[in-house]
C-alpha cells in the first residue's frame, strides 16, 4: 500500500509534513506528496518563519484515490485554512472516509474534515483553538496526544500539534502497511 500527504504550496508546519513524510519513506512505504501547484511546498515554522521546501509528486486536483492506504492532512493554520476551500481536497477526504480508509490529520489539519462534512460522530483531536468547530461539526473532541477513532465505518488518526509528532507519525507509519 501506499500513502497520500495533501498540502498547499504555502503555510504548512514544516514538521507536521516532513515527520510523517520522512517515516513512511524509512518504512518504505511509497508517498505522493500532492500540492495545489507544480512548484515548492513553502513550509513554515510556528506559522511564521519560513522552514524547509518540499518537491510535490503532483497537483492535488490531479490525485485519484488508487491504492494509497492512508490519507495524510498536516496541519498548518494557513495550509489548513486553504485547504478546506479547496474541492479537490474536499472530494479526497469524501472518497476516502467513504471507501473505508484511514484519514490522519494533525493540528489545524481537522478543519477539513469538518468542511467536508465527516467528523460527525467521530472523536478527535486537533489544535485546541479549532475543538469548538469540530465540536459544531459533530465531532466528540478530546485533548489527548494522538486519537484513533473507528467510528462511521473508518479509521481517523488525530494528534494536536507538532509536540504529538512522537505518537502521531508511527501511527500513520502503521496505517499505511
Amino acid at each position: 500500500m501506499s500513502a497520500l500527504i495533501i498540502t498547499t504550496n504555502y503555510g504548512v508546519e514544516q514538521d507536521e509534513l516532513k515527520k510523517p513524510l520522512e517515516g513512511l519513506r524509512e518504512a518504505g512505504v511509497p508517498v505522493t506528496l500532492a500540492a495545489t501547484e507544480y512548484s515548492p511546498v513553502q513550509s513554515l515554522v510556528g506559522d511564521k518563519d519560513p522552514g524547509e521546501t518540499f518537491e510535490p509528486d503532483t497537483l492535488l486536483a490531479d490525485v485519484e484515490m488508487g491504492d494509497h492506504a492512508v490519507l495524510v492532512i498536516p496541519g498548518g493554520t494557513i495550509n489548513a485554512d486553504t485547504l478546506r476551500t479547496d474541492d479537490a481536497a474536499i472530494a479526497l477526504v469524501r472518497a476516502f472516509s467513504a471507501d473505508g480508509r484511514t484519514i490522519a490529520s494533525i493540528c489545524h489539519g481537522p478543519w477539513l474534515l469538518a468542511e467536508a462534512d465527516v467528523a460527525n460522530g467521530k472523536t478527535l483531536t486537533s489544535y485546541e483553538s479549532i475543538a469548538t468547530d469540530l465540536r459544531n461539526a459533530g465531532a466528540t473532541w478530546q485533548d489527548v496526544e494522538l486519537k484513533r477513532c473507528e467510528a462511521e465505518g473508518w479509521t481517523l488518526l488525530t494528534s494536536r500539534n507538532p509536540g504529538d509528532l512522537d505518537a502521531f507519525s508511527p501511527a500513520v507509519v502503521e496505517a499505511a502497511r
